[in-house]
């Protein structure tokens, strides 16, 4: 097997805003593996929340390429990447989920079977996913809103987090007013006090939020279980569960987990945390870094286990370079093809590879 990358730039299509930061654009490696004439895809993104800047990708790709390209097929790959083998285990969460991706899509098209097969759904999987909507001001956050409905989006995702939260009910009514039945969910990413939290939550649930994600800064999970506990809506664990320990310490003590493949490691990974999630009272939800179709792809593959999918990384950007995983119509679905079911729209640049 051969394994190569690409480095590209991902344009957003509009900053996004959120209580911690502005995004205007992120690099993204593609990551291929070659065999057989059939070439598997995988994404890592970069992002400096999780401390993954595109130089430690490289470093790490780099570093594994030896082992990768010493395996004689991806059947042998999947299993070295499997918890407890060697392939995966000094890989960074964010690159090790590109390298199961593209083993998982090479496997998928040398079997002729979507992804979700080779991970034990029989269905074609398809959920609506919610659409994020920054922190803006009222009258555009109502327009998107507006605009999102009339598409076909029936789950809107509204960042607070403002300095003044009297900033974060207007935003909130505005969306309300744009998009009158859609259901709403909350993520302040961490800005509250847990005091603050205490307070506010009443008030946003009588506005119509159905969920808040995690509205207390990370780093204090009883803190965390204690909001959730006296919340109207079910409170939504993100930047405290980053791993399998994590999360499984929060289980039953949250309504939710928001598992992103890029925190966790990959498919695998966040069907461990789903088996540990079950009968706890605690459900997953599937979030994701903003991306190519490539990157939030395997999720999709996964939406049937999800009580709240939270797939729009792609719909965010300027122009998305690959296809196959929907969503404009507000529902994701992965295409019927072998693999991850993703095809590039235009080629690599000449140049790229490496």
């Amino acid at each position: 097997m051969r394994l190569t990358w690409h480095i590209v730039s991902l344009e957003l299509a509009e900053p996004l805003r959120i209580s911690r930061s502005v995004m205007a654009r992120r690099d993204a490696v593609w990551v291929g593996l070659q065999h057989d004439g059939l070439s598997g895809w995988g994404e890592a993104v970069s992002s400096a929340y999780l401390g993954l800047p595109t130089e430690r990708i490289l470093r790490h790709l780099n570093a594994a390429r030896p082992a990768v390209e010493r395996l004689p097929d991806p059947e042998t790959a999947w299993a070295e990447l499997a918890p407890g083998g060697t392939l995966g285990a000094d890989l960074p969460a964010g690159v090790l989920v590109a390298v199961e991706a593209a083993v998982l899509d090479l496997a998928g098209k040398r079997a002729g079977q979507p992804a979700h097969q080779l991970l034990g759904s029989t269905a074609p999987p398809a959920a609506a996913t919610a659409r994020t909507i920054g922190i803006v001001a009222p009258v555009p956050a109502a327009a998107q809103a507006s605009r999102l409905a009339a598409a076909g989006f029936t789950v809107l995702k509204v960042k607070a987090g403002s300095p003044d939260p009297a900033e974060d009910f207007a935003r909130v009514e505005a969306v309300r007013e744009g998009a009158p039945d859609a259901d709403v969910l909350l993520d302040p990413n961490g800005a509250w006090t847990e005091e603050l939290a205490h307070a506010l939550l009443p008030r946003f649930a009588a506005l119509g939020v159905t969920a808040v994600e995690q509205p207390v800064e990370a780093g204090r999970p009883d803190a965390l279980a204690r909001v959730a506990a006296a919340s109207p809506v079910p409170v939504i664990a993100d930047e405290d569960a980053v791993s399998y320990e994590d999360a499984a310490a929060l289980a039953g003590r949250v309504q939710g987990i928001n598992v992103k493949l890029a925190k966790c490691g990959g498919v695998r990974a966040a069907l461990r945390i789903h088996a540990a999630l079950l009968g706890s009272g605690t459900d997953l939800m599937l979030g994701c870094l903003t991306a190519s179709s490539l990157g939030i792809a395997p999720a999709v593959h996964l939406v049937d286990r999800a009580r709240w999918v939270d797939l729009d990384g792609h719909l965010l950007l300027a122009a998305d370079p690959w296809s196959g995983i929907g969503g404009a119509d507000g529902i994701v679905r992965p295409a019927p093809r072998g693999g991850l079911g993703v095809r590039r729209r235009a080629a690599i640049p000449a140049g790229a590879a490496r």
